[in-house]
């Protein structure tokens, strides 16, 4: 009786809290209450409280939120008999209901966030087979080399190992294509990658043709082996030598587990994070998902496969006929699928890859769109409320993770909302000043409140809004496409790895600098209507503020679009490992002070001999515990000075054989890696957050322009097409999605 009882006490509990809600009071007696709840709640994130402190703080924040929600429901909204203010009036409160909604779905989530222990440890004689797959589209040959170094490189025993390159670049179809110059290089690819395994030692893959995209690709390898366990890095995610010892425990552990996901670390910033430069300071964005989320999900065993650094069991991936490939997003598509079908999931918040992200801002529009259109696609096409088998939590989880990405609508429709009234004097969110305050502005408050204490680690304040609206631009079409057609959508592979030689205003910014124009007209409009209608002033200032708020979004996102200069190909990832430098009879110990897959910086230990650009010379690499791995042959490229201390910078001068080397310089051990995520995991404050905001949209825009005047137009490169390439809304009825771009 335990469960019905419980679920009683739950249902009056709610009902008894609806009904306090929906008690008409005062507007003075609101803003007290609201005032009183912001008071204990700040306390709760100020003091750092948690255990019980956590759900009373939840509790408090929401009914501030609910009393709003009942307000604007009853008392806001315009007469049905003005429908031209009843229209959009009832359009921006569906979206504001719906964020609410999103609100509470996510509360949910992560009301709880699981901490998991260790993995368990396992005798090497018990250790499954494991076969690792490295899906490849365009990569290039070192990218690749490195990756599968690293797998190669993973503790655990030879004979139960197997790493295998999966290439859809060098397919049958692709080396036969129409196109000569087309077929010449998925010929070249497919010999040059092939060579490129023997010489390391990998299993190469490839197929026929490119049905279903990555999702297909993975199916060809699974296919191709036979480990009981398998492991997708995707080609650009070399994997820590811990990797399999930190997760393969879960599996065998449990019989019923099917995924075991780790977070993805990402060593070079996105656009936002290099344009704003806040890459060495700021947490990064996925560490809002990775860092608490996913925990919250891992609580309700709705963890999902993010398609890479992740573990899965062969025997569960061949009971739904492997991976799924009906969306662009096959890794949470399969991931419902099993967890549908009784699977468990579990999710380790430990950093061992390391991957790059887009630094474009076209690649990380057109990755973004591609995330946005799949999720979208599982909703309509797999809608986690109607498939069976799901628990009540799980279906919260996945509808929760679908949902999220329409914030390009409503994103549009709070940013149009203010310029309704403010040009054509619609009435859509009539209030008084009084209750402005009452209400919504402790609303406001409230819900700012709740981010903090929730995400503050992984989130700043302003950040997750630049982020939405840099996205919903070109995202909010994206999204219009998949509701006329959910299959029509095709799988756009991301962009990695791209180098500027100069600052320049991206292809795609020309929207940015309009929608800044507007709404900095719109401002001085208002200016001018407070100034010679008095009759309207107060709701004018509530609209004002509104209005200004979007415009210093807008303006600190000129400084996303006006792109800084990247000419490093291969990202540095922050390292502390001992190795030794030996020019012809000396030796030098030094410290590897960071390191890609083309070079090193190094600092020395000791004096060092006459050293010269271009001298070469070899290192000596050693893993943590001290046993030799082989030497590394380079050259000096520079010399100089930080902190007072020589460094050197190095260039290998590599051959195949070397990078297993390589990759026990860079992925041998993570700990600083993990320290440089859990430095950037900072709170920062509402003030100093506005202080950020305001600064870029007061500075940014003077550097934009610039560009905009004096600039060449940049032209369009493939990512830019894969962004503009979104389906036509008049599309018929199409396949599912079959092949790349």
């Amino acid at each position: 009786m335990r469960f019905p009882v419980l679920g009683l006490l739950w249902l009056l509990t709610a009902c008894s809290g609806l009904f306090l809600i929906s008690q008409p009071v005062s507007v003075d007696a609101q803003l007290t209450v609201a005032s009183i709840a912001i008071a204990v709640g700040a306390a709760i994130y100020v003091l750092r409280l948690q255990g019980p402190w956590r759900f009373v703080f939840l509790a408090i924040t929401t009914a501030v939120v609910l009393r709003y929600a009942y307000w604007r429901t009853t008392a806001t909204l315009p007469s049905p008999d003005d429908l031209a203010n009843f229209v959009p009036a009832v359009i921006l409160y569906l979206a504001e209901m719906f964020y609410i909604v999103l609100l509470g779905m996510n509360l949910f989530v992560v009301s709880d966030p699981l901490e998991r222990a260790a993995a368990p440890e396992v005798d090497d004689a018990a250790l499954p087979h494991v076969d690792v797959f490295v899906p490849s589209y365009n990569e290039s040959k070192a990218i690749l080399a490195l990756t599968l170094s690293s797998a190669l490189a993973m503790d655990y025993p030879a004979g139960k190992l197997r790493v295998f390159l999966l290439d859809d670049g060098g397919t049958d179809e692709k080396r036969n294509a129409r196109d000569p110059m087309k077929a010449a290089e998925a010929r070249h690819r497919h010999e040059d990658l092939q060579a490129l395994c023997r010489d390391l030692g990998v299993t190469y893959v490839t197929r026929a043709r490119n049905t279903h995209a990555k999702a297909g690709n993975l199916n060809a390898g699974l296919a191709a082996s036979n480990g009981e366990l398998v492991v997708v890095f995707d080609a650009d995610h070399a994997p820590a030598r811990e990797f399999l010892r930190q997760t393969v425990g879960y599996m065998v552990a449990d019989p019923k587990t099917f995924l075991v996901q780790t977070p993805h670390f990402f060593s070079n910033p996105d656009p936002i994070e290099k344009n704003l430069s806040t890459f060495e300071r700021m947490p990064s964005e996925n560490e809002m998902f990775y860092g608490t989320i996913q925990k919250g999900l891992d609580k309700w065993n709705a963890a999902f496969f993010c398609g890479s650094a992740a573990l899965l069991r062969r025997s569960a991936l061949m009971e739904v006929g492997g991976f799924s490939g009906i969306t662009i997003t096959e890794d949470c598509e399969t991931a419902l699928d099993l967890h549908s079908r009784g699977w468990k999931s579990v999710y380790v918040d430990r950093p061992m890859v390391t991957g790059l992200q887009p630094e474009t801002l076209s690649s990380f529009i057109g990755q973004r769109s591609r995330w946005c259109r799949g999720m979208l696609q599982i909703l309509f096409l797999k809608n986690a409320a109607l498939v069976p088998g799901l628990s009540l939590a799980q279906r919260i989880c996945y509808l929760s993770s679908a949902l999220i990405w329409f914030f390009p609508i409503v994103r549009v429709v709070f940013l149009i909302a203010p310029l309704l009234f403010i040009f054509f004097d619609m009435k859509i969110y009539d209030v008084s000043a009084q209750e402005f305050v009452a209400y919504t502005l402790t609303y406001l408050v409230i819900s700012s409140l709740i981010r903090n204490y929730l995400y503050g680690r992984v989130r700043w304040p302003w950040i997750s809004e630049l982020y939405e609206y840099v996205q919903s631009v070109y995202l909010f079409r994206a999204v219009l496409s998949v509701i006329v057609n959910p299959r029509r959508p095709t799988f756009n592979v991301t962009a990695k790895g791209d180098t500027l030689a100069e600052d320049r205003l991206s292809e795609l910014a020309w929207p940015y600098f309009a929608i800044f124009a507007v709404l900095l007209g719109a401002m001085g409009y208002a200016v001018y209507r407070y100034q010679t209608e008095p009759l309207v002033g107060g709701i004018l200032l509530v609209v004002g503020a509104w209005n200004l708020l979007n415009l210093v979004i807008a303006a600190a996102a000129l400084g996303v679009v006006t792109e800084r200069r990247e000419r490093r190909g291969m990202p540095r990832i922050v390292t502390e490992r001992m190795a030794e430098l030996a020019f012809a009879e000396t030796v030098v110990p030094v410290v590897v002070v960071d390191i890609s897959s083309s070079g090193a910086k190094l600092r020395p230990l000791a004096g060092l001999p006459f050293v010269g650009t271009e001298q070469r010379a070899d290192l000596k690499v050693s893993r943590t515990d001290g046993s030799p791995v082989g030497t590394l042959p380079v050259v000096v490229r520079s010399t100089g000075e930080e902190g007072g201390r020589p460094v050197l910078g190095v260039h290998y001068r590599t051959e195949t054989c070397d990078y297993p080397l390589i990759a026990e310089l860079m992925m041998g051990d993570m700990a600083s890696v993990r320290a440089q995520r859990a430095g950037r995991q900072r709170r920062r404050g509402l003030v100093l957050s506005s202080a950020s905001i305001i600064g870029w949209a007061l500075g940014t825009p003077l550097r934009a322009f610039r560009h905009l005047v004096f600039d060449r137009p940049a032209s369009s490169g493939p990512d830019v097409q894969n962004v503009l390439s979104i389906p036509p809304l008049q599309a018929a009825a199409d396949p599912a999605p079959s092949s790349h771009p």
